[in-house]
């Protein structure tokens, strides 16, 4: 959850080059981030696997005017539309852009490749048709945001009463990350997002922190296989409520032209 996940980046900075704010050169450079390269296969017109800036400018051809994001987990298509095999190559990657006109949708499919200490990873994104439809259980910005604030007050008080402290060393160094990744770079959202949607994303982002950390922390004070089960019963909603809140967030932007 803490990982910004591929499908926002390419949503985010893909919209905002579709809507003439960023060049295509910062466009990709964002979406790649610390990959390798990127590139985009089976794409209508293309026999071979192309790069991102030739991928973009032909989906603006086929007719897509925005991007949108799916997170989806086992018995949560949150974000899909179908038909069932897009959904289930989402699932498997955990994550799909879907095209807003076009009828199409892209799948990352991740390689990692190198030595131990010079590992790089590239990305292929697979285009596949997608059925135009609303997306599965995505929330408006305000739904989201009154959600989080539930959640978090909701799981930090089930974690408190389950003695799973946010403290220590690895806790530490992870929330030092964390506020460190969000100073280097305020913007969270490519150009061209309205303000709440920033904030939605930023809290969502926090809330899958204190997710990752009690997940991450080992037994804790929770010895018990039953005090464990009562973590994980605790965590499941709230992580639910952060994938909501993520997708409601790179969403907007289509959302907003829509109305």
């Amino acid at each position: 959850m803490l990982v910004e996940p591929r499908s926002g980046r390419l949503a985010a900075w893909g919209n905002a080059l579709l809507a003439g704010l960023v060049s295509p050169d910062d466009a990709v450079l964002a979406i790649v981030g610390e990959d390798a390269v990127h590139r985009v296969a089976d794409l209508p017109g293309e026999s071979a696997p192309v790069g991102l800036t030739l991928a973009l400018g032909r989906l603006r051809s086929l007719g897509v005017t925005g991007l949108r994001v799916a997170l989806p987990a086992p018995g949560h298509p949150l974000g899909l539309s179908g038909p069932a095999e897009f959904n289930k190559r989402a699932l498997e990657a955990e994550e799909a852009v879907i095209c807003h006109g076009g009828g199409l949708g892209l799948v990352p499919e991740v390689y990692e490749a190198g030595p131990d200490g010079d590992v790089h990873v590239e990305v292929v994104w697979h285009v596949l048709p997608v059925r135009e439809a609303p997306p599965a259980d995505v929330p408006s910005l305000g739904e989201a945001e009154r959600e989080l604030a539930e959640g978090l007050r909701d799981a930090t008080a089930a974690l408190t009463r389950l003695d799973v402290a946010g403290s220590g060393p690895v806790a530490e160094a992870a929330i030092d990350a964390y506020r460190a990744r969000a100073e280097r770079g305020r913007e969270v959202l490519a150009p061209g997002y309205p303000p709440r949607a920033v904030r939605v994303l930023e809290l969502a982002q926090r809330v899958g922190l204190l997710v990752s950390l009690a997940s991450e922390q080992g037994h804790g004070g929770a010895v018990s296989a039953g005090e464990m089960f009562a973590r994980a019963e605790a965590l499941r909603p709230v992580e639910r409520v952060a994938r909501r809140a993520q997708v409601a967030a790179y969403n907007a932007y289509v959302e907003e032209r829509e109305r």
